[in-house]
């Protein structure tokens, strides 16, 4: 899935606070004996705004340079991203220029090959990554980068930033694709529990639609429509299953076209995943039959929650931005997520997305801002500001914005859980972003899993 990271909570005072905040703890002229007089005053705010400075000492001092970071982050999600530099920016005179795209994948190929390449871009795609790493683009990691890396991530997530055995890329932020969707005040009404392995998932499933089965009531409701890239929900859905049936090896093997798309093992995932979204009995709630699910769009798929009509919706932690105003998201609340569950209590297998910062152009301030978002500091900012999540094991959870995003950081954080990255999105665009999807669309309306996935194997570019 392509553009999945991007949809976030929107925190809408945070991002003001967390600038004023750090103006305030720098400390500006104004604020140093500022209209005559209380020369003593602006001694203390010196002498703090030093203390406050120290700790990007080791980035350096430059004079007014600027750095461009190019990204697909735009609106009030830039604006949170352009706030995490403020206090940067006051301590090291280093300006951070962020520009935003609907079309990043596409303009960013066309700066790097025109020689007008950003300093710095924002790649949510180990694929679009690796393929700007081969065409010559991408500088390798600074040594501090790649410290920063080695003590805040796990080797997993260093992985997906590097291309040939070099590192390249520092993770960023992160978001959980293994969660379900439900309204924790209508399972307690009905007296479910929320299940702790795949089997009592489905044993739940068949008892909500004993109990309230009909031509509007399901136990689960789906949309995968979403403009040109339609189909990336299912992808999500069938790595997930992926994980859980078959395992983080063959799930690598299989990203990696180790072995064929059309495998008897992902054959086995992919059904598991048709128990639910081919099966009208289950889906889908508020829209139809299961074939609806192809032409709802998947930011209305779990809306019908709120209406009692569909008990359970299967979309990352991102989705929290598209409940109405009005919705209390807690545990407690008209809605809230669960993990996804593994075939047993022990396995915790989780799918997940993120981004990562990559430096195209030399230079000591490029390096330090690189430096600087490779950092558990930066990744505190970013979360606590809002929206957000992030996989560093330096960020303190409590600083996230809601209760979702907490257990999002929570699930990241656990040393037990078994991460992989989402599969379409490192796989050749052609597949990922393409047969992949269709192929989910094609599937959903009605073509059997073995025709489907012998068409996506068959489409796997040569070499």
């Amino acid at each position: 899935m392509r553009s999945t990271t991007r949809r976030r909570t929107v925190a809408s005072l945070a991002g003001a606070a967390a600038l004023a905040l750090t103006l305030a703890a720098c400390g500006g002229a104004d604020d140093l004996g500022g209209g005559g007089g209380g020369g003593g005053d602006g001694g203390d705010d010196a002498t703090g705004a030093s203390e406050d400075c120290a700790a990007f000492e080791e980035y350096g001092s430059f004079d007014g340079e600027s750095v461009s970071l190019f990204s697909s982050i735009r609106e009030t999600e830039a604006d949170q991203l352009q706030d995490t530099f403020a206090q940067f920016t006051e301590c090291t005179g280093i300006e951070v220029v962020h520009n935003g795209s609907g079309e990043f994948e596409q303009q960013l190929v066309v700066q790097a090959e025109g020689g007008n390449a950003p300093d710095l871009a924002i790649i949510p795609q180990p694929g679009l990554l690796t393929r700007m790493v081969n065409d010559g683009h991408v500088k390798p990691a600074t040594e501090a980068v790649e410290a920063n890396v080695d003590e805040g991530w796990t080797e997993e997530w260093k992985t997906y930033g590097t291309v040939d055995g070099e590192f390249y890329a520092a993770p960023l932020m992160a978001s959980v694709k293994s969660f379900v969707w439900y309204s924790p005040s209508l399972f307690e009404e009905n007296g479910y529990e929320v299940p702790a392995t795949w089997d009592a998932l489905m044993e739940l499933t068949e008892t909500i639609a004993a109990d309230h089965g009909s031509d509007t009531v399901k136990p689960w409701c789906a949309g995968i429509e979403s403009g040109g890239a339609t189909g990336w929900p299912a992808t999500d859905f069938i790595e997930d299953m992926v994980l859980r049936s078959a395992g983080p090896d063959v799930y690598d093997q299989w990203v990696a076209h180790e072995i064929p798309f059309n495998d008897p093992q992902i054959v086995e995932a992919v059904d598991m995943a048709g128990a639910i979204l081919k099966n009208d009995e289950y889906v889908n709630g508020g829209f139809g039959d299961s074939r609806t699910i192809a032409t709802t769009s998947f930011n209305d798929g779990g809306l019908p929650i709120l209406d009692g009509e569909c008990f359970m919706y299967r979309m990352a932690s991102f989705y929290e931005a598209q409940w109405p105003e009005g919705t209390d998201v807690s545990p407690e609340g008209d809605v809230f997520a669960f993990y996804l569950p593994g075939t047993t209590e022990d396995e915790s297998p989780l799918l997940t997305a993120g981004e990562f910062v990559a430096r195209f152009n030399d230079g000591e301030a490029i390096e330090a801002v690189q430096a600087f978002m490779s950092s558990a500091e930066w990744a505190n900012t970013r979360v606590e500001i809002g929206g957000v999540t992030s996989a560093n094991k330096g960020v303190d959870p409590e600083l996230a914005s809601s209760d979702v995003l907490r257990l999002a950081i929570d699930l990241l954080q656990d040393e037990s859980t078994v991460a992989r990255f989402d599969g379409s999105d490192m796989m050749p665009s052609a597949v990922g972003a393409g047969s992949f999807w269709s192929g989910m669309v094609s599937w959903i309306d009605g073509a059997d899993t073995q025709t489907v996935l012998d068409e996506i194997e068959a489409s796997w570019p040569a070499g």
